[in-house]
């Protein structure tokens, strides 16, 4: 079993107004909600590549019960720990640009973390969980490294995406795959990165402190994937780009998929460009027909390290 693991979900609010005035009143000319959190968008992602899997997490209230609903009815079954306080709730404005507010998020308490590392306890060597996103501020910000630990004892793999601070406390416990964009593994060692040999260079030394593979994202110019014998680039596909938020949880997806449904390794690759590419040429999460016709126009090479 696929489980996607996201501590701190949210009820995602678009709103678009037309000539946005702040401090006047403004009236929207169409809304929409969506499920929100990076394992959640794995979760809907690998629905949509026929992939089942278990989305964990914590959620509380009404936003809460939206989230689980809304998953339930798209056919994903989720195993959720119940919290007293409401799920978030993220206002994303769209007039022209985009403006983000992203709410706190709820209350964790030590009974409610327990019950989420009791369930990764009943993982076993047949599993994957995917970790990804941001931390609630009630939650320990060793929470990523007690859940590594957890699944190196219980033999189950695990795919991390989560920002410098949460990764390096993985990295020892040998996570499968880990996710980081090119300015996250710029931040990691506090440096730019301006040519592909670079990005080798800093990827690798994510394998020698433990990764099993690394795959980072390059936005529109793809992404470079690196394990301990090889490593690819992946150009991204030309397309008109619409929506960011996702196009890297969709990726995730796409290699969680292949790697867990036994396809090639150059398949696995096509297919996470293709997933992540599809997110963001459509308004919301990738659908799978821009993602079989994306399939038939990627193109993956061998890199080798410079000296």
């Amino acid at each position: 079993m696929i489980y996607t693991v996201t501590l701190n979900p949210s009820i995602d609010y678009v709103m678009f107004v037309d000539c946005f005035e702040a401090g006047a009143l403004n009236r929207t000319s169409a809304t929409a909600k969506f499920a929100g959190g990076k394992g959640i968008n794995v979760s809907r992602v690998l629905q949509t590549l026929n992939v089942p899997s278990t989305a964990l997490g914590f959620v509380g209230g009404f936003p809460g019960q939206f989230v689980e609903e809304t998953l339930t009815s798209a056919g994903i079954h989720t195993a959720f720990t119940r919290v007293d306080e409401d799920t978030r709730i993220n206002v994303k404005l769209k007039s022209g640009n985009e403006t983000e507010i992203n709410a706190t998020g709820p209350t964790i308490t030590d009974e409610n973390i327990s019950a989420l590392l009791n369930q990764l306890r009943q993982t076993t060597s047949d599993d994957m969980v995917v970790i990804a996103g941001s931390v609630p501020s009630s939650v320990p910000n060793t929470i990523y490294s007690d859940m590594a630990k957890i699944l190196q004892e219980t033999g189950a793999q695990f795919v991390v995406d989560a920002e410098k601070s949460l990764v390096e406390g993985i990295l020892p416990y040998g996570p499968r795959l880990i996710k980081p964009n090119k300015v996250e593994l710029e931040e990691m060692f506090d440096t730019k990165m301006s040519s592909d040999a670079e990005v080798l260079k800093y990827g690798r030394k994510l394998l020698d402190k433990g990764a099993q593979a690394v795959l980072v994202s390059l936005g529109g110019d793809g992404a470079i994937y690196l394990d301990a014998t090889q490593a690819y680039k992946v150009p991204a596909p030309k397309g008109h780009v619409i929506n960011t938020v996702g196009a890297g949880d969709s990726t995730v997806a796409g290699m969680v998929a292949g790697l867990t449904q036994g396809l090639s390794h150059s398949e696995t690759l096509a297919l996470a460009i293709a997933s992540g590419s599809a997110t963001a040429f459509n308004d919301d999460l990738a659908e799978r027909e821009m993602i079989d016709t994306l399939l038939q126009n990627i193109s993956i090479t061998e890199l080798h390290e410079e000296g």
